[in-house]
C-alpha cells in the first residue's frame, strides 16, 4: 500500500470535520442574531419605542428611526442597553427638528376706579413696559397703581402699537372704566353719568379710534327702576297729554313722542328712561295705543306692565271705536293683553237701545286678520271664520265677534262678500253696515279695485258699497325691483352723504367712510341683477404705472369691503384707470382732488352717463 493511499482517508475525515465546524458556527451566529433581535424588539415595543428600527449583524446592533426629541432618543439607547452591551449598539437615530417658539398673545387689562389703577398682562419688550407704567402713574395722580405687567422678547404683532397708544389715551378720559388692549382691538367698559353723557363719550371715542383698530364700546348709564312699568296718555278737554310716561330705550322714546305729536300733543313730554319693562317691544305697543286713541279723538290709554286698557270718550261712534281697537289689537306684540271700553250714551242706557249692526275685518301689514262685530248665530260665526281661514290662512285669523240674534236678513251674505273682496288688499279694513260696505287699504295689485268691485257687484245685488284702495308700488313685487338706472341713482345718493376716503398712498378705507360702504352694500344687495363697475381714478402726480396700480388696488378694496358685508358681488367688477380719465385740471389742487375718485357705473354705459363719482379727499 502506497503512502498516498494510507493518508488520503485521514485527509478526507479532517476536511469533513472542518466543513462541519463552519456550518455549526454559521448556525450559531444566525441563532444568536435572531434571539437578540427578538429580545430587543420586545423590550423596545414595551417601552414605547416602536418608532425605532433595529438591525442585528453579528454582535453589532444598529438603531435607526426619528425620535420626537433628544430625551426620547436617549431613552431608546438606554432601553436597548438592557438587552445587549452598550458598546455593541450603533446609534444612527435622528431627532425631529424643534419647532419655532410661538409668539405669545400680547394683551393688557387696565382697571380704573376710585381706588386706583391696576395693570395686568403681557407686552413685547420693545413696548417699554416701564414707560407704560410711568404713563399710567401720571394718569392716576395720587391714586395707587398696581403693576402686574410681564414682557416677552418678541416683535410686536401688527396693530399692537396703535391699539396700545389709543388704549392709554382714552384711559385718561374715563373716570371708571375697564380697558382691554389687544392687537388691532380695544374694548372699553365704562359708566357714564347719564344717557347724554354716554352718547357724548361714545361719539368722542369713536372719533379718536385709529382706522386700523376695532373699538368695542360698552358704556352704561344708570336708570331708575319703575314698577309697575306705566304709561298713561289722555286726550280730553285740556288736549293730548301724558299723565305718566316710562320707556325702556331711546328708540322707544322716539316712537312714543312721534305718536303723541301725531295725535296732536304740542307740549313737552316728561318721559323717563327706566328699567322694569315687561317687553323689549314696549315702545312699539305704546305708540300703537297712542295712535289708536288719536284715531278715536279722545279717551284714555293706560299701559301697566303687559296690560293695556283703551277707554273711548263718551259719544265716540261704535264704527270708529271698533276700527281703532281692531287696528291696535293687530299691531300689539303677543305679550300684551288689550281691554277696550266704549261708554254708552246715557240716553241709550235709559231706553235700552242697541247699536246699529256692524261688522269689521282688519288686515294688518303682517297678514293678520281680525274679525270684530256681530253675527246672528253660532252657525253663521263658524261659516264666517271658516271662510276667512280659507282666504287668509287659519293661523292668521283672530276672531272676536259677538252673537246677536237681532241681525237682519242677508247679513251673512254681506259679511262674506266683504271678506272675499278684502283678500285683494295687503293691509286695510272692511266695514259692513246695513247701509253700505266700505273697504279701504293699500295693495300691490294694480287691478285690485276693479276686481273687488266685480265681486261686490255680483254678490250684493245692487247694494251700496264704496272702495278706497291705494296702489303702492312698494307692495308690488314686480315694481319693487329697482331698475339699473335707479340702482346707480341710489348709490349716487348714498355716496354723496360721505366721501370714500383712503389713507395717503394706501388702500385702507378710512373709518369715516365706513357708513358710506355700509349704505352702498345694502343697495348692491337689492341690485343683484345689475352689472356695476367700480372704477378707481387718480390725479397725474406720480408715475403713470404706479397710479394705475394704486387705482386698481383701491377699486378692489371697495369691492372687497362690500363683499365683507356678506353681499354677493358676482355682478360687480373693479377696474383701475389711473390718471387716464381726468374730470378736472390736474394743474390745481382742487382739480387733482376731483380727479382722485371712485366711480360706480353700469357695465357698458358711456363714461358720461349712468355714473356716480365718489371723490377721495386724501393725497395719493
Amino acid at each position: 500500500m502506497s503512502a498516498l493511499s494510507r493518508i488520503l482517508p485521514h485527509f478526507v475525515a479532517v476536511a469533513i470535520a472542518g466543513v462541519g465546524c463552519v456550518g455549526v458556527a454559521i448556525w450559531a451566529k444566525d441563532k444568536l442574531e435572531s434571539q437578540a433581535l427578538t429580545d430587543l424588539d420586545l423590550v423596545m415595543t414595551q417601552s414605547g419605542h416602536d418608532w425605532a428600527d433595529i438591525l442585528v449583524d453579528g454582535l453589532s446592533v444598529t438603531l435607526t428611526g426619528t425620535a420626537p426629541d433628544e430625551a426620547t432618543r436617549f431613552a431608546a439607547l438606554s432601553t436597548a442597553g438592557t438587552v445587549v452591551d452598550a458598546s455593541r449598539i450603533i446609534d444612527k437615530m435622528d431627532v425631529e427638528a424643534v419647532a419655532a417658539l410661538k409668539v405669545p398673545d400680547f394683551s393688557i387689562e387696565v382697571l380704573k376706579n376710585t381706588d386706583g389703577i391696576s395693570l395686568i398682562g403681557l407686552v413685547p419688550t420693545s413696548s417699554n413696559p416701564s414707560g407704560i407704567v410711568e404713563r399710567v402713574i401720571a394718569i392716576a395722580g395720587d391714586a395707587p397703581v398696581a403693576d402686574l405687567l410681564e414682557n416677552a422678547d418678541f416683535d410686536p404683532p401688527a396693530g399692537w402699537d396703535d391699539a396700545l397708544t389709543f388704549g392709554l389715551e382714552v384711559l385718561d378720559a374715563l373716570p371708571r372704566s375697564k380697558v382691554s388692549i389687544t392687537p388691532r382691538r380695544v374694548s372699553i367698559k365704562a359708566a357714564a353719568k347719564d344717557a347724554d353723557d354716554r352718547v357724548k363719550m361714545e361719539r368722542r371715542l369713536a372719533r379718536l379710534a385709529p382706522s386700523n383698530v376695532r373699538l368695542d364700546l360698552n358704556i352704561t348709564a344708570p336708570r331708575p327702576v319703575v314698577a309697575p312699568f306705566t304709561l298713561r296718555f289722555v286726550i280730553d278737554e285740556a288736549g293730548p297729554h301724558f299723565d305718566a310716561c316710562a320707556v325702556d330705550s331711546d328708540d322707544a322714546l322716539r316712537a312714543v313722542l312721534n305718536a303723541a305729536r301725531d295725535a296732536g300733543m304740542t307740549d313737552e313730554a316728561d318721559c323717563i328712561l327706566a328699567l322694569g319693562t315687561p317687553s323689549t317691544r314696549w315702545g312699539e305697543a305704546a305708540a300703537a295705543g297712542i295712535k289708536a286713541l288719536g284715531t278715536m279723538g279722545g279717551g284714555t290709554l293706560t299701559l301697566s306692565n303687559a296690560d293695556i286698557a283703551l277707554v273711548a270718550r263718551e259719544g265716540t261712534s261704535e264704527t270708529l271705536f271698533e276700527r281703532a281697537a281692531g287696528d291696535l289689537e293687530a299691531a300689539l306684540p303677543e305679550v300684551f293683553s288689550l281691554s277696550t271700553t266704549l261708554p254708552k250714551p246715557p240716553e241709550a242706557e235709559a231706553t235700552g237701545e242697541s247699536a246699529p249692526p256692524e261688522f269689521s275685518a282688519v288686515r294688518s301689514p303682517e297678514g293678520q286678520v281680525q274679525l270684530r262685530g256681530r253675527l246672528s248665530d253660532e252657525a253663521t260665526r263658524a261659516a264666517v271664520e271658516s271662510f276667512a281661514a280659507a282666504q287668509f290662512g287659519a293661523d292668521k285669523i283672530y276672531p272676536a265677534v259677538r252673537i246677536d240674534p237681532s241681525m237682519p236678513a242677508g247679513w251673512p251674505t254681506r259679511v262674506l262678500a266683504a271678506l272675499e273682496a278684502l283678500q285683494y288688499v295687503h293691509n286695510g279694513i272692511a266695514s259692513v253696515t246695513m247701509d253700505t260696505i266700505e273697504i279701504s287699504g293699500a295693495t300691490g295689485v294694480k287691478s285690485a279695485q276693479s276686481d273687488m268691485a266685480r265681486i261686490l257687484s255680483s254678490k250684493l245685488d245692487g247694494a251700496r258699497y264704496s272702495l278706497d284702495i291705494k296702489y303702492s308700488e312698494a307692495l308690488d313685487p314686480l315694481a319693487s325691483i329697482p331698475t339699473p338706472e335707479k340702482c346707480i341713482n341710489m348709490i349716487t345718493e348714498a355716496a354723496g352723504k360721505q366721501k370714500i376716503t383712503f389713507a395717503p398712498s394706501s388702500t385702507d378705507i378710512e373709518s369715516n367712510a365706513i357708513k358710506t360702504i355700509d349704505a352702498i352694500a345694502e343697495i348692491v344687495r337689492q341690485c343683484q341683477h345689475v352689472e356695476i363697475e367700480i372704477g378707481g381714478h387718480t390725479d397725474s402726480q406720480g408715475r403713470e404705472v404706479m397710479n394705475e396700480q394704486l387705482s386698481q388696488a383701491r377699486a378692489d378694496a371697495v369691492l372687497n369691503a362690500i363683499m365683507a358685508r356678506r353681499v354677493l358681488v358676482s355682478n360687480l367688477s373693479a377696474k383701475g384707470y389711473g390718471e387716464a380719465q381726468p374730470i378736472a385740471d390736474n394743474g390745481s389742487e382742487a382739480g387733482r382732488e376731483a380727479n382722485r375718485r371712485i366711480e360706480f357705473k353700469l357695465v357698458g354705459a358711456p363714461q358720461s352717463a349712468e355714473t356716480t363719482q365718489v371723490p377721495t379727499e386724501e393725497d395719493q
